[in-house]
């Protein structure tokens, strides 16, 4: 059942925690009981200032009661049930959007504790392939047990009882010593790597993932709070930042993610100081989040503009805008998501994105509205580039990245395109609904869920 028609069901589960009987609320907005009663089991649509005065009474968003939860919500609870194996059977996941509605603080237990067991299937998966694979690991064992060797067969020799001349005793004595610590420092040595194999930034998640959660938790929002010539302190783990030390470290542990987060600040710091916070404000005044504009003004490359737009410090007159970066094999080296466009952290993304549509045709910018699947399908503005990452040279492979900048239409200044005139996208082909894309790689589980229904 669509999102959609679930309004009275969420009128209903509004209205019953907040402890109001229905003949109350019916008569606050100006209803009969039996009319009210209708809409709550879903037999009358709703709409207008009817619903504008229910959530006014229920203290409700007025999104939330019509709409329920977010895509990225459901497709996580669907790829959840996907990923459960045997278990999926068990799930109802034709109500998945019903779950999500009615129960969005179950629901989102539930993403989260998929992702930590997802991350703890990531962490058996590296401990059993270095443990099978680390050629560390073979050459630590291997020097381990030539010590012990050693240690062992000095030792038989000193126990044996025979005259041994003094000269050869001391040094069948310094060698014990020397074995000894030498076994003492391997083990050692072993014990540290392995503790650093199971530490919990090294098995739990990427680089990229802690990166991404480090920049959530500062809206993405770096560049105009950070010097230019801010550098790094000796270890590398500081960056000045308005002034002040930005311990880096402090909340990203690897050293991997330290240094992505080092080249996000420096890019974000020398966009900022290339485009000003007023020179951004006044283009988005008068052209809308255009980076073609930006680029103009300013002077600047088109993937510039669009981190620029990505990095800007929220406020009401700034649009939300997505970010995601690809290499030329196609992986997303960066993501910044937006409610209703989902990027997948996971496997790969819906090739029919402009994001990849752009390396296709190096240096030639691409923009195409674009329509997200959900209930209701949103429409997005993609800007779409792709350039080379170093000086061309002779005989040297060419070395690119593409960046698509998401914005949702309705900010984004771009006249409204007649029904079918938006290209269909999707997050992955595991979850998406698009049954008829000549693109896809696999299999719905949405689709593979219809199929079983009508068997």
């Amino acid at each position: 059942m669509p999102r959609s028609t679930l309004t009275g069901s969420r009128i209903r589960e509004r209205r019953t925690l907040k402890g109001i009987k229905q003949a109350d609320l019916a008569r606050r907005v100006g209803i009969s009981p039996a009319y009210l009663n209708l809409i709550e089991h879903n037999r009358r649509r709703i709409a207008g200032k009817l619903l504008v005065d229910l959530a006014r009474e229920l203290e409700a968003d007025l999104v939330a009661l019509s709409q329920g939860a977010h895509a990225p919500l459901v497709d996580g609870l669907r790829a959840a049930a996907g990923e459960a194996g045997e278990a999926r059977d068990l799930a109802e996941v034709d109500r998945v959007e019903d779950f999500a509605d009615r129960f969005p603080g179950w629901a989102g237990l539930v993403m989260q504790q998929r992702d930590h067991i997802g991350a703890l299937e990531r962490r058996v998966e590296a401990l059993n392939d270095r443990l099978a694979h680390d050629p560390y690991l073979s050459d630590a064992l291997h020097d381990l047990l030539s010590s012990v060797t050693a240690v062992r067969s000095t030792a038989g020799i000193l126990n044996a009882g025979d005259d041994i001349d003094p000269e050869w005793r001391v040094r069948f004595h310094r060698n014990i010593y020397e074995d000894s610590q030498r076994l003492a420092d391997g083990a050692q040595s072993l014990v540290t790597y392995l503790d650093t194999i199971g530490s919990a930034h090294e098995g739990l998640s990427t680089p990229l993932d802690e990166v991404e959660a480090w920049l959530a938790a500062q809206s993405y929002a770096l560049g105009d709070d950070v010097a230019v010539d801010g550098g790094a302190d000796p270890d590398g783990d500081v960056l000045q930042t308005g002034g002040a030390a930005n311990p880096v470290s402090s909340a990203l542990k690897s050293r991997a993610a330290q240094t992505l987060a080092r080249d996000w600040q420096v890019k974000a710091a020398q966009d900022a100081a290339l485009m000003p916070l007023d020179q951004v404000d006044a283009v988005l005044a008068e052209f809308g989040p255009d980076p073609s504009a930006l680029a103009r003004v300013a002077g600047v490359p088109l993937d510039a503009a669009m981190r620029r737009f990505a990095a800007l410090p929220p406020a009401d007159h700034r649009p939300p805008v997505g970010l995601a970066r690809c290499d030329g094999s196609g992986t997303l080296t960066f993501r910044k998501p937006l409610d209703g466009f989902v990027l997948p952290r996971f496997g790969a993304a819906c090739p029919l994105w402009p994001l990849y549509q752009a390396l296709l045709r190096p240096t030639v910018p691409l923009r195409r509205v674009i329509e997200a699947q959900g209930q209701p399908a949103r429409r997005f503005v993609a800007y779409a580039i792709c350039q080379p990452t170093q000086v061309p040279q002779f005989d040297a492979p060419q070395i690119v990245e593409a960046t698509m900048m998401v914005v949702p239409i309705e900010h984004a200044g771009v006249p409204p395109l007649p029904s079918g005139e938006a290209l269909g996208v999707g997050s992955t082909c595991r979850v998406c609904v698009r049954a008829d894309c000549a693109a896809r790689r696999e299999p719905s589980l949405v689709t593979l869920d219809h199929a079983q229904d009508l068997r």
